[in-house]
C-alpha cells in the first residue's frame, strides 16, 4: 500500500522520529490513501475534473481504505478530501505496519515532559527494499512507475525528498519536480495524482498558516 510505504520513508531509522512534521506527514499519508482509492476504482473525479466522489460503493477488504471511503460522503475538492482523511491517518497506518510486523512503536518524552512516539523498524529487509527502489528513482538511476512516481510526488508535495534521501538538495528537488510532472502513469491516474499533490500542498500550507496565526 502506498500509505504504508510512505510512512516507512518518513521514519528516520537513526532516531526513530519522522523526517517531517506531523502535519506534513498526515497530509501526505492522506494523499497516498486517496491515490489508493482512485486506483481501486472506488472514487474518481467528476466529469469536470474538479471534485472527487465515490463512484463504486463496493466494500474494500482493507479496513483503513474502507473507513476512508466513508469520509468522502459527498463530492469534494482534493484539498478538502485530504483534510477529511488526515485525521488519525498516521496512527492508523502505523497500526497496520505494526500488525504486519514491519514497525514497533515505543513511547518517549518530548523535552522530557510531553508524551511522544519512537518508531522502530522491525522488518529491515522490507524497509530497505522500499528505500532502495524509490531512492534509485529519486537519484535518477531508473525511471518512475505509477508506484514510485506517486511516492516521490507526495514527498515533493511536503518538501521531504532531500530529507529522506541522501544527495544534493537542489538536484534531488529538481529531479522530484520533473517526476511529479512526468508521464509515468495513465492519463486518468496522472491527473488524479497531480490534483491530489496540489491538495496536499494546499492543505499543508493552510495548516502552517493557521498555526502561525
Amino acid at each position: 500500500m502506498l500509505h504504508e510505504e510512505l510512512m516507512l520513508l518518513f521514519i528516520n531509522q537513526q532516531n526513530g522520529k519522522l523526517h517531517v512534521d506531523s502535519t506534513s506527514a498526515e497530509n501526505a499519508l492522506a494523499g497516498a490513501v486517496l491515490i489508493e482509492l482512485v486506483n481501486s476504482g472506488r472514487i474518481a473525479f467528476e466529469p469536470n475534473g474538479k471534485k472527487l466522489q465515490v463512484v463504486d460503493p463496493t466494500p474494500l477488504k482493507d479496513p483503513l481504505l474502507q473507513e476512508s471511503v466513508t469520509r468522502i460522503d459527498k463530492p469534494m475538492k482534493p484539498q478538502k478530501a485530504v483534510e477529511r482523511l488526515r485525521k488519525k491517518v498516521r496512527d492508523n497506518v502505523v497500526a497496520q505496519l505494526e500488525g504486519r510486523g514491519a514497525v514497533r512503536v515505543e513511547p518517549r518524552k518530548v523535552l522530557g515532559i510531553f508524551p511522544g512516539k519512537t518508531y522502530v523498524i522491525t522488518d529491515e529487509a522490507g524497509n530497505d527494499e522500499v528505500h532502495k527502489t524509490v531512492g534509485e528513482v529519486a537519484a535518477g538511476y531508473r525511471g518512475a512507475d505509477a508506484r514510485t512516481g506517486s511516492l516521490i510526488t507526495l514527498l515533493y508535495a511536503v518538501k521531504a525528498v532531500h530529507k529522506v534521501f541522501h544527495g544534493d538538495k537542489k538536484e534531488l528537488n529538481k529531479r522530484a519536480k520533473e517526476i511529479a510532472a512526468g508521464n509515468w502513469a495513465g492519463d486518468a491516474v496522472r491527473r488524479a495524482v497531480e490534483a491530489i499533490q496540489a491538495g496536499v500542498t494546499a492543505a499543508t500550507a493552510a495548516a502552517a498558516a493557521a498555526s502561525s496565526g
